[in-house]
């Protein structure tokens, strides 16, 4: 019995954190590791999932129509084309660096002509923007959803990571929306050797060690868009809703993402 890639990745772990079965023993095994370093993690990772849900509805109200999912890992329950189903003319492209986690999305959308799963490197918009699968369902002159959830704290180097998104919102028309959380050092919840033994996990198990940046670094990455209410926040405070999870309903501490969805003027 063949027991998958001997090495995790950062999408399968999500997967498995969030319930998902697109995953294997080396995924598992870092899964635990990670919880066992960080118990609050799959928390964590629960209460991103619930924003992103959020914000596609969010988007979808606004009239956005299609969506583009750059680092999505795998679209286990409640990603982004199942929230988009909704709109019958919704059109969702997931993009991510790792191939198994785009073959199994291929697999979970077959049949789904109006969405797809594409290989590429956040690093490298131009890339994916001109991919003929974003070409064939993305149109670049009406709004974009713009989706680049949890996956910025793990492009390590600053100024790549800052030019990597100047270079999608650019290429976005007026009107598109940029969805976006990330990793925060600001927020002194987490006790630092968890964090510590959090990144451990990601350094030595996967292909993309796992970083933070502070509040006011995250915050650039929007550039000149318009933030909407509530701006830039914790994940369970961004327009929470009746079916989030519960974990952090009473008490935020350990909760160090914050998320926030901007209009591009």
């Amino acid at each position: 019995m063949n027991d998958g890639p001997k090495s995790a990745t950062a999408a399968r772990i999500y997967d498995y954190l969030l319930g998902g079965t697109h995953n294997f023993p080396a995924d598992r095994d870092a899964a635990h590791a990670l919880v066992q370093a960080a118990p609050l993690v799959p928390a964590i990772a629960r209460a991103n999932r619930a924003f992103l849900r959020r914000a596609v509805r969010f988007l979808a109200d606004s009239g956005v129509r299609q969506f583009l999912d750059v680092g999505s890992g795998i679209p286990t329950a409640g990603n982004v084309h199942e929230v988009a189903a909704a709109i019958p003319d919704a059109r969702v492209v997931y993009v991510d660096i790792d191939p198994v986690a785009v073959a199994e999305s291929l697999d979970i959308l077959d049949g789904d002509k109006q969405a797809t799963a594409l290989r590429g490197d956040l690093r490298d918009p131009e890339a994916i923007l001109e991919h003929p699968d974003v070409r064939r369902l993305i149109s670049f002159d009406e709004p974009v959803g713009l989706l680049i959830v949890s996956v910025l704290h793990f492009v390590a180097d600053d100024v790549e990571a800052r030019d990597a998104v100047a270079g999608f919102r650019e290429a976005l028309p007026p009107g598109s929306y940029l969805v976006l959380s990330h990793g925060v050092t600001d927020l002194d919840d987490l006790p630092p050797d968890d964090v510590e033994a959090a990144m451990g996990v990601f350094q030595a198990r996967t292909a993309t060690p796992l970083g933070t940046r502070s509040r006011d670094d995250i915050e650039q990455f929007f550039g000149d868009f318009e933030f909407v209410e509530p701006g830039l926040v914790r994940t369970p405070l961004w327009r929470p809703a009746p079916d989030d999870p519960t974990d952090f309903a009473d008490n935020l501490h350990g909760c160090n993402v914050v998320a926030g969805v901007a209009r591009k003027p």
